[in-house]
């Protein structure tokens, strides 16, 4: 017996004799069974018995004859050399000796199971899931295969599916002999995930390559909606450098709609179907769209093994996992290097920026960081791919690998159906290409022909406008900036792109604008959700029933979406400082937010009035700033998060600043303790006057130049009128910021300073340097700018 071998015999060094798949499973099943990763039992048949099948049937010079025919510059007889060789192996006979040693291994495992079971029987190519040729899915799959005679038929048939028409293609655009290239087949127990879920995860943010984070993605039922695109899932974000030292270092869970269930068609148990006609697609339940495909115990044990998997590696990991309905346990069924961000120089930073918006035709889930403008060209099939020419924008309902040779024709793809993990979004990555998916109405929306714009640079959210727009290309390389002696760091509002901006150089976030995510992560009023029963308007009731049905109490709605938030920006630049500012919506602009209009009063100047620490302990807002605290102790303490500081702005008296931090400590955030630092905004003139007896209640200072100018000159910041009073070079604006340098350094705490003047303004930033200034906070855009002129000031 030499043409089968189980899983516990193969190691990574079989990969010219299994391919790349069984490899790596054998691989796994062999050294990573004692780690607790349950991989699931199995054999591989060799590429001896592929070769001894296509001998046996005296068809490799056919092959070989027909196979030298492909017109390799326009593939335009690729469909029909593809279905001759198809038809070649399918009607050969399958070789008695080999037939035997199969049944026999299929016996064996039989025994080893200690039960009646279904099998994955796999295809794994001898050049398949290498390093330099990653794509997956290039042949068959079947699924749930009961009994030795469809063992052998699906056998067979993953022979003849080395042979498909994206496979072809795929080993003439990889520069691999057709002839040279081998089947092996991969002989597994079925997980039945059908009745549970299953899906893929990646040791590396698969969009920003941001490497600290294990990203799992899923759906009920069958991988193949999760592959393909064909559901938006649940996905889960888990922080590496935390696991096993807090108890929950999950990030982020984003709840997918998750609206088909994929299952094995009744079928499927007594024959062997093609793999699209063995599985049928259901509507998913309502109650099962609004749960989570795993619990935290789950997640975090799929993300440990992934971590074990890339330390057995060395390398970046994309794994698919799938979990059993009828015994509940979580197992691992395949795992790839993850080629795309492994390859790319970490030090060159590239910024796209949009010079003006369009008319938005839809939107989904942004992917490349990256615009692009083109001819939009609506495709129905991979059939259709003469209709696509180089450079121009492929729309389509959903793909498959059957699309690689059309993805790596477009210079962006938008779908309908897909998220971050879709089959479509992998290969945008692999080919460059700029994604959009999950746009929902992308084929009725765009017409075919229409020049359009695809923004994936503002955020996760991606954005197709109508016609070309004008943006702006930066490329920086990075690695050349040193970093001056007066620390620049960022200002943020957005965890979308937290990961990406932490490739830049940087100290860590001087301003976290927690006002900005509330705005944009729950957008509802925080007193709206503490007091839902007090709400008159019927349809803001309805609203904020929509958006937060899946939390039984509407309070954890706010805690939860700010805390994840918060941590996103916090893991993106962990272990160096996140200073959070505490709320600073003026009144007006809580006003804004869903429900607002009840809870806030009117004022007619919100710039100087309810705003701030006065809020914090007023009974209009007290329990929403319990809220906002809760959060912060859950980011600092559940998740880990002791990076996190925290900022009180608007504070006008020192009173004030007593108050507050009494009331925090109330909450569970005691200055001092697990290391909490506490900063205040300098805004106000009397900060400065009094930052003396402000800096007892204080670890740092930040000056707020906008708020300072305003306030020390009289003069609205908003307001045109006064647009040449308004400068934050006023002699009596910088007397106080030196004064409020000065005053922090002799009490011996931190001060920095967020705006945009230093980075604009050269003397500016120098006039900073030379009081002392501890650290300046720049936008992400206006950052080396910055940098650039604190060294030249040094």
């Amino acid at each position: 017996m030499n043409k089968t071998k189980p899983f516990s015999e193969i190691r990574l060094k079989d990969l010219p004799l299994v391919g790349g798949k069984n490899a790596s499973l054998g691989e796994m099943f062999s050294t990573l069974s004692s780690k607790g990763i349950r991989v699931p039992d199995g054999f591989a048949v060799t590429a001896e018995g592929y070769w001894n099948f296509l001998n046996h049937n005296n068809i490799v010079s056919p092959l070989s004859s027909l196979l030298s025919q492909l017109d390799i510059k326009t593939f335009n007889n690729l469909s029909d050399i593809g279905s001759k060789a198809r038809k070649l192996l399918l009607e050969a006979s399958f070789p008695k000796a080999l037939r035997d040693e199969i049944v026999i291994a299929y016996k064996q495992l039989c025994e080893r199971s200690g039960n009646t079971i279904s099998l994955a029987v796999r295809s794994s190519a001898t050049a398949e899931d290498l390093p330099n040729a990653s794509f997956a899915g290039q042949q068959e799959t079947y699924l749930n295969v009961k009994g030795e005679e469809n063992l052998i038929k699906a056998c067979q048939r993953c022979y003849a599916s080395l042979f498909t028409d994206r496979a072809i293609k795929y080993r003439v655009d990889n520069g691999f002999e057709h002839m040279k290239v081998a089947l092996s087949i991969g002989v597994q127990v079925m997980v039945r995930s059908d009745s549970a879920s299953s899906g893929v995860m990646f040791t590396i943010d698969p969009d920003s390559g941001f490497e600290n984070v294990v990203l799992v993605s899923g759906a009920w039922g069958l991988g193949e909606n999760v592959v393909q695109g064909s559901v938006n899932t649940d996905e889960f974000l888990v922080f590496k450098p935390l696991m096993g030292k807090v108890n929950q270092p999950i990030i982020s869970h984003k709840l997918g709609s998750k609206l088909k269930t994929m299952i094995y068609s009744s079928k499927s148990e007594n024959e062997i179907l093609k793999p699209e006609d063995a599985v049928i697609n259901l509507d998913t339940p309502v109650e099962k769209q609004e749960q989570f495909i795993l619990n935290d115990n789950e997640v975090f044990q799929l993300a440990d093994w992934a971590c074990k998997i890339q330390e057995h590696y060395q390398c970046h990991m994309d794994i698919e996992w799938a979990k059993d309905g009828g015994n509940g346990k979580l197992y691992i069924v395949q795992a790839r290097p993850e080629t795309v961000h492994s390859n790319k120089n970490k030090n060159l930073f590239r910024q796209y920026i949009l010079k003006e918006k369009g008319k938005v035709l839809c939107k989904g889930v942004g992917l490349g960081n990256r615009i692009a403008s083109g001819k939009a060209r609506i495709l129905h099939s991979p059939a259709e791919i003469s209709k696509l020419n180089d450079g121009e924008i492929l729309v389509t309902e959903r793909t498959d690998p059957d699309w690689d040779p059309v993805l790596k024709k477009a210079t962006a793809i938008i779908t309908n159906q897909g998220g971050r993990t879709s089959h479509a979004a992998i290969v945008a990555r692999e080919v460059g290409a700029i994604a959009i998916v999950g746009a929902g109405n992308a084929t009725s929306a765009i017409k075919d022909g229409q020049i359009i714009t695809v923004s994936a640079a503002e955020g996760d959210t991606g954005y197709v406008y109508d016609g070309k727009l004008e943006w702006e290309e930066k490329t920086t390389d990075v690695s050349h900036i040193k970093m001056p002696d007066t620390k620049p760091m960022l200002i943020l509002g957005h965890p979308d792109q937290a990961f990406k901006y932490s490739f830049m150089p940087n100290n860590g976030v001087g301003l976290m604008r927690m006002e900005f995510i509330i705005n944009n992560a729950i957008g509802i009023h925080p007193m709206a959700l503490h007091h839902f029963e007090k709400i008159t308007d019927e349809k803001v009731r309805e609203l904020i029933e929509k958006r937060t049905h899946h939390y039984s109490d509407k309070r954890d709605y706010f805690i939860h979406r700010l805390a994840e938030a918060t941590a996103i920006i916090a893991a993106a630049f962990y272990p160096k400082d996140v200073i959070v500012r505490m709320s600073d919506f003026k009144s007006n602009e809580y006003a804004n937010l869903i429900g607002g209009k009840q809870f806030e009063p009117d004022e007619e100047n919100p710039m100087i009035g309810f705003r701030g620490a006065s809020r914090y302990y007023h009974p209009l807002y007290k329990e929403g700033f319990e809220m906002e605290c809760k959060a912060m102790k859950l980011v600092r303490e559940e998740i880990g998060f002791t990076n996190v500081k925290l900022m009180i702005p608007f504070c006008r008296t020192v009173a004030e600043a007593q108050k507050v931090s009494g009331l925090m400590k109330e909450y569970g955030l005691e200055r001092g303790k697990n290391s909490l630092e506490l900063y205040m905004m300098v805004e106000i003139p009397s900060n400065v006057m009094l930052a003396e007896e402000f800096a007892k209640h204080f670890d740092g200072f930040s000056i707020g130049s906008n708020d300072l100018t305003q306030l020390t000159l009289g003069a609205d910041r908003d307001s045109s009128l006064l647009s040449d009073i308004f400068s934050a070079f006023d002699p009596a604006v910088m007397q106080l910021i030196r004064m409020s340098i000065e005053k922090a350094k002799t009490a011996g705490i931190k001060i920095g300073l967020c705006g945009q003047a230093p980075s604009d303004y050269p003397e500016y930033a120098r006039f900073l340097v030379e009081c002392g200034i501890g650290s300046i906070s720049f936008n992400p855009d206006a950052l080396l700018k910055g940098i650039e002129n604190i060294q030249n000031a040094e």
